[in-house]
């Protein structure tokens, strides 16, 4: 690895480390942690900007680890131009807020959390600007889906209802995150990779496919949720009530430009195609100007900011679509200064809400005159979002009129897009002054009030400076925007940035756009009367409506489900088989004919004599410990029966699990009613032909499809192969933490899933022991003794089991089990269980057995979970993998066990 790569993979880690240290930093050093954590983001900055020397010249800096290379999935990062931009705004705009955050929290509260949280979206961030893979790019993004939500919904104040927004967030942004996803396989099973500069170097390939146009759309779905695009631009304005650094850093400069970062990076295979092109266009303008109509009508600073976001991003996704090397040119200096005037407004609005206690424009006025400094950052800032001379805003914004009159989407497009651009622009510029001339003219009507400390306004001084020094330097960009231009549209040739153009149509529509703003101004009393006759630019209700609708489907779909009685629950399963087994009946026709194994000898048939009476017998059962008892028979000689055949995996399996199951029905039965309820005849009638037809359906399918094929290529692999390739005899055992580890961890999950739930769900329920005690039962007496004499060996062959898992039937899992008989056995005996012996313990440490064998394959340069051996082949970490099997199902057995049998502290799981 290259010292720029280990630099990528550096920063990424180290952001990561702050956001897991903050809470620690800020025990010793309260809110004035987030200027630690603001220094840590410019010397990660500069980092990455000595990195950042090559893709501004030439190719780009990549680090690569191979996740999994069968699918060309890789922890993969690249920074070039376009990804360095963003890094630029996610680090230096982060640490303006975090600077900015030293002074504006409370500070007599606690907010380790909050700056963990904070750091980790930023870290989020980074990573998705920075991911050269599509399926981390998803990761990322979903990551900044989660962590927007938690920011939105604990740090707003709680008389705002947080939940609410933060709901409709995660809810809009996730269907996004859905939307990437299918992209991603697409775009993976189009192009052969999911190496973003591979699918970029397959463009021809990506367009010529069927999939190109669900491809596109998903990836413009994806973005319009993420950017507050019409109509999924509702919960953007609902996530003001987040705290203002929140607002400042997510959604003026970050987690809103995810979406234009996807476009442009994408843009580089979709540019210029006609679909791609006219729905970014249209949608861009529609909301750039319904976003702007909204904000002129505010008089909440912060609502009004909001809406101005998502009309500035409508400008830009909508000169993405114009598609040409101006229009995007002009998107990606418009990306950054906006970035800067839009981080200063907040911290500004966040000032004045702190000193004045509102951000109502009519409670408010003439602030100028008891706040200079911060009316003089306003006034800058608010230039620049108006385009006007000197600001940086002011050439972004003729370069986006360049570019909207440049379009050639259809004749007078250019025209139609321009006049669409100046009248967004010509109401950006009128609540632009709407926010100065509310906020700071006219009287003083708070006269007691006076300029905050420099440190409060330091950060967002630097970004105001920043917008009004980078509108006449702004050549000094052109390096980094001809380079970011270039990753969006390889084929372009990159105009340079200057500060005057001379006498040109784009400046002729930026007078236009001044003039009109100006007029809007003037008549202000007018245009707001119009404005509020106007239906708001809503959504958050209809979604509301929706949302609740669909719970009320969600409910009713879910009403059959809610019923104690087994039999809802078994019907549908059941007639699905018997359903299944008639479509294939009809679609397959009879078996050719029955044709007996030579090794189904008298035994098999004497077991199959055995099995019929009993489940007779079981039909009939009047009981529920008889139906217990002739269950668990059942199984037993259906075990036997598997041994005959040549599966003893399968029948130990099966005969631990019947053990389990009768010991936990002692748990259940005990203290209920012993006789089972009675059912009228009708019911029982179709209970049986239920039961008859799905049985057959049963045994045609096992005629039908079993012993009728060869192996399977994977198979034969596994037969011929496993014991050179993984040391070990037990094909199964080799398949499940050898060959198929991934999957196994899969379900292991699954297993610490339900141990959770059995423990949350069952937290304070009276289990047998509570209502009257097990431990008291008469059948104590006689399984005490036994226990104690039996618990030894018991443990000795689960042992037994595990270590010879690996050649003989045994393994972690069944292990586990056999351990597990002595665990649910305890109760029943009154002997208590040690505590060391409890499922949180227990899980934790099967996860991280786990997990280890993965984690350490990875870090030696091989796929996640790939066995490694000691020199000789004495020892693979494959056996450490099934150790994590056994603690994760002993976990799971150690919680059913103290929950069932009434031990329900806060200590016992």
């Amino acid at each position: 690895m290259t010292a720029q790569a280990a630099a990528l993979v550096g920063s990424l880690a180290a952001m990561w480390a702050l956001a897991a240290v903050a809470p620690l930093i800020e025990r010793r050093l309260g809110r004035e942690t987030g200027y630690v954590l603001a220094a840590a983001l410019l010397i990660l900055a500069g980092l990455l900007g000595v990195v950042a020397r090559d893709p501004l010249t030439g190719a780009p800096t990549s680090a690569e680890w191979r996740w999994k290379p069968s699918l060309e999935v890789a922890f993969s990062l690249r920074l070039d131009g376009l990804a360095w931009l963003f890094c630029l705004l996610v680090l230096g705009v982060g640490a303006l807020i975090f600077a900015y955050c030293a002074r504006y929290l409370p500070e007599d509260e606690p907010h380790g959390i909050f700056y963990a949280q904070l750091t980790a979206f930023g870290a989020a961030m980074l990573g998705l600007v920075l991911a050269g893979d599509m399926v981390l790019l998803f990761v990322f993004w979903e990551l900044t889906t989660v962590l927007s939500f938690l920011l939105i919904g604990t740090t707003g104040p709680k008389s705002a209802r947080p939940a609410l927004p933060a709901r409709q967030a995660l809810l809009v942004t996730a269907l996004g995150g859905l939307a990437l996803l299918v992209a991603v396989v697409l775009l993976a099973v189009t192009a052969g990779t999911t190496d973003i500069g591979g699918v970029i170097a397959a463009r021809d390939e990506v367009l010529d496919s069927p999939l190109a146009p669900s491809v596109a759309g998903l990836l413009i779905l994806a973005a319009f949720t993420k950017s507050a695009q019409f109509p999924f631009h509702f919960w953007l304005p609902g996530a003001m009530v987040a705290v203002t650094p929140v607002s400042a850093y997510l959604h003026a400069a970050t987690m809103v430009k995810a979406g234009i970062y996807l476009l442009l990076r994408f843009s580089a295979v979709y540019a210029e195609q006609p679909g791609w092109s006219l729905t970014l266009t249209v949608v861009g303008l529609v909301t750039a100007v319904l976003g702007a109509l909204q904000a002129l009508r505010e008089h909440d600073l912060k609502a009004l900011l909001a809406y101005s976001t998502m009309s500035q991003l409508g400008l830009l996704v909508g000169a993405i679509g114009i598609g040409t090397t101006v229009a995007l040119a002009a998107a990606i200096l418009h990306t950054l200064a906006h970035a800067l005037f839009k981080a200063t407004l907040f911290m500004l609005v966040g000032v004045i809400d702190r000193e004045a206690g509102s951000r109502d424009i009519r409670e408010l006025g003439g602030l100028r005159r008891v706040m200079p400094v911060t009316a003089t950052l306003t006034g800058l800032a608010g230039l620049s979002m108006a385009g006007v001379l000197p600001m940086v805003g002011f050439v972004s914004k003729e370069s986006l009129f360049q570019g909207f009159y440049g379009a050639d989407l259809f004749p007078g497009s250019g025209v139609l897009a321009a006049t669409l651009a100046v009248t967004a622009s010509a109401l950006t510029f009128a609540y632009s002054i709407r926010i100065f001339y509310g906020a700071f003219a006219g009287p003083t009507t708070q006269e007691q009030l006076y300029e905050p400390a420099w440190p409060f306004l330091a950060p967002a001084a630097v970004a105001a400076v920043l917008g009004l020094v980078l509108g006449p330097a702004v050549a000094v960009l052109n390096p980094l925007m001809r380079r970011a231009v270039l990753d969006a549209e390889p084929w372009g040739e990159p105009p340079y940035f200057s500060f005057w153009h001379g006498l040109s149509p784009e400046l002729a529509l930026s007078a236009l756009t001044v003039s009109l703003g100006l007029i809007l101004f003037a008549y202000r009393a007018g245009v707001e009367a119009l404005l509020q006759r106007l239906p708001p630019l809503g959504g958050a209700v209809l979604f509301e409506r929706a949302y609740q609708a669909l719970l009320r489907f969600g409910e009713l779909v879910g009403r059959p489900d809610l019923r104690t009685a087994p039999a809802p629950f078994l019907a549908r399963p059941v007639l699905a088989l018997v359903a299944l087994g008639a479509v294939g009946a009809v679609l397959l026709g009879p078996p050719d004919g029955i044709s007996l194994r030579p090794e189904d000898g008298p035994l098999v048939w004497a077991t199959l004599l055995v099995l019929v009476p009993v489940v007779l017998a079981l039909v009939v059962a009047r009981t529920s410990v008889a139906a217990v008892v002739l269950l668990g028979t059942a199984g037993l000689v259906v075990a036997v029966w598997f041994v005959l055949a040549g599966a003893p995996d399968v029948a130990l399996t099966l005969l631990l699990v019947e053990v389990l199951t009768a010991v936990v029905a002692a748990f259940v039965l005990h203290g209920l009613v012993p006789y089972a309820r009675r059912s009228g005849r009708g019911r029982n009638v179709l209970a049986a032909a239920a039961a008859v037809l799905a049985g057959c359906a049963a045994a045609g399918a096992t005629l039908a499809l079993t012993g009728r094929r060869a192996p399977s290529p994977a198979g034969e692999h596994y037969l011929h192969n496993a014991e050179s390739e993984t040391k070990g005899t037990n094909v199964v055992n080799t398949i499940l933490v050898d060959y198929r580890g991934l999957d196994t961890l899969g379900e292991s999950v699954v297993l610490v899933a339900v141990a959770l739930g059995v423990a949350l769900l069952m937290s304070g329920t009276p289990g047998p022991t509570a209502r009257g005690g097990l431990a008291a039962a008469a059948y104590t007496e006689v399984l005490g003794p036994a226990y104690r004499l039996l618990t030894p060996a018991v443990a000795a062959l689960s042992g037994y089991l595990f270590l010879r898992g690996h050649d003989e039937p045994g393994g972690g899992f069944i292990a586990a089990l056999t351990a597990g008989t002595a665990v649910a056995l305890a109760p029943l005996a009154g002997a208590p269980l040690p505590r060391w012996l409890s499922g949180g313990p227990l899980l934790a440490c099967g996860l991280v057995l786990a997990l280890a064998p993965g984690l350490l394959a990875t870090a030696t340069g091989r796929p996640f979970l790939t066995p490694m051996f000691t020199p000789g082949g004495g020892f693979s970490t494959a056996l450490l993998f099934d150790a994590g099997v056994f603690a994760l199902v002993l976990g799971l057995m150690a919680t059913v066990v103290r929950r069932l049998g009434g031990d329900t502290g806060s200590r016992t799981w």
